[in-house]
């Protein structure tokens, strides 16, 4: 990514939105821009995912 001037701004490493029976792994990149940077960083309570509060 570094050779494409890509710079990784945010990352999640873990069990998310996982699938029975599901190998493998799942890679999801997204262009952050400011307004999407602060819906990213906001805090977040649901069954499958909290931070920030």
């Amino acid at each position: 990514l570094g050779g494409k001037n890509i710079t990784i701004a945010r990352s999640l490493v873990g069990n998310y939105i996982t699938s029975l029976e599901m190998a493998g792994c799942s890679i999801t990149l997204v262009r952050l821009d400011d307004e999407l940077t602060k819906y990213w960083d906001a805090p977040v309570h649901t069954a499958g995912l909290r931070w920030g509060i």
